[in-house]
């Protein structure tokens, strides 16, 4: 059993022909079929039914194809971190969520540069959970994200809390209300734009009806880009209780017994705002978004303290980037700069 037997087994199995597997990985048909067959002679088992179009897997070559499918990706991912080891690229890749964009990564940047004219950044705008995959390939060295991750590729740290502020239509009865309350802002049609919800389902289990609020629990929240181009539109009735509530902007309504009277659902941050300068809802978002679309949306503080989105830095446990210290050293100096709170932490295997 080798590397290009697996290899080929994964492409057949992936797109359920020898044909468009042969066109992926470059090989003739012939040396597929003569790959899976060594393959499937080695181990003494049938892994393809070759009679029904398109391909199917037998019941052990799905047992096989899934183990084997995460010990090739182990496999690529060890190769490209030893590669950068091995030969450290000048360039700091680094990903981020459109959120922190609005935020201070700007002037973090800027820092950075200050300190190391010679360094060389390129950004990617990508998702928190794209970022972990985009972390083992490679793509980029570090991310800042909203959500938190358990990954044992990847190590994290809690850079701060960001507060939560409304984002309510300027005509809005209380756009000028300078400390709302999640209970006074139930009766509006709540838009909602995060792709990834919280990792562990949260169960309400009192009287949405009640102002007081639960013990806060920890709420990652992932504000990330937009995946989708077209707007989904999924109103929905008031949730019921004892249901488990996953989606971040409920789940921080549902801590203090609340439950918005109507949602919508949206593929994105942007898409959301714009809904909300037309009149059609309210929304939360993390602070460094209010200012976009001031002259249609006024942005309200909310008096709740556990109201905030959490500001994650990751990267890989065993691959850290050179410049990775000085990054970390001039999001600090920012955060000193701004007069922001936080608590200086330092990835494992930095000096």
């Amino acid at each position: 059993m080798d590397l290009k037997q697996l290899k080929a087994f994964i492409a057949i199995a992936d797109l359920h022909s020898f044909s468009a597997a042969a066109t992926q990985t470059g090989l003739s048909q012939p040396s597929l079929s003569r790959l899976l067959k060594q393959l499937e002679t080695e181990m003494g088992v049938v892994l393809i039914d070759r009679y029904h179009r398109p391909l199917h897997l037998t019941d052990a070559g799905a047992f096989f194809y899934e183990k084997i499918s995460a010990v090739l990706t182990e496999i690529e991912a060890v190769t490209s971190m030893t590669q950068r080891l091995s030969m450290p690229s000048s360039t700091l890749n680094i990903g981020f969520v459109p959120s922190v964009l609005y935020g201070l990564l700007p002037d973090i940047i800027a820092t950075l540069k200050q300190s190391n004219p010679d360094i060389d950044v390129n950004l990617k705008d990508i998702s928190s959970y794209q970022q972990i995959d985009a972390l083992k390939s490679g793509e980029i060295d570090i991310g800042f994200g909203r959500f938190a991750h358990q990954d044992p590729w990847i190590q994290q740290i809690l850079l701060r809390h960001e507060r939560y502020v409304v984002a309510l239509p300027k005509a809005h009865p209380l756009a000028q209300v300078r400390a709302q309350r999640l209970i006074d802002l139930a009766n509006n049609r709540l838009i909602l734009y995060h792709q990834t919800h919280l990792p562990i389902a949260t169960t309400v289990s009192t009287a949405f009806s009640s102002s007081k609020p639960k013990s806060p629990a920890s709420s990652p929240i992932d504000t990330d880009s937009a995946a989708q181009q077209h707007t989904s539109l999924d109103s929905q009735a008031p949730l019921g209780q004892n249901e488990p509530i996953t989606e971040p902007l409920l789940h921080l309504f549902a801590q203090y017994g609340v439950s918005p009277f109507m949602t919508t659902t949206v593929s994105d941050l942007q898409v959301a705002l714009g809904l909300v300068a037309a009149g059609e809802g309210i929304t939360l978002v993390p602070a460094s978004l209010s200012t976009v679309r001031t002259e249609q949306i006024s942005y309200q503080r909310l008096i709740h303290e556990n109201a905030t989105s959490p500001i994650y830095l990751h990267t890989l446990k065993d691959c850290v980037h050179p410049s990775i210290p000085d990054l970390l050293t001039a999001t600090y100096q920012v955060y000193e700069q701004r007069g922001i709170t936080y608590r200086p932490q330092k990835f494992a295997s930095m000096p």
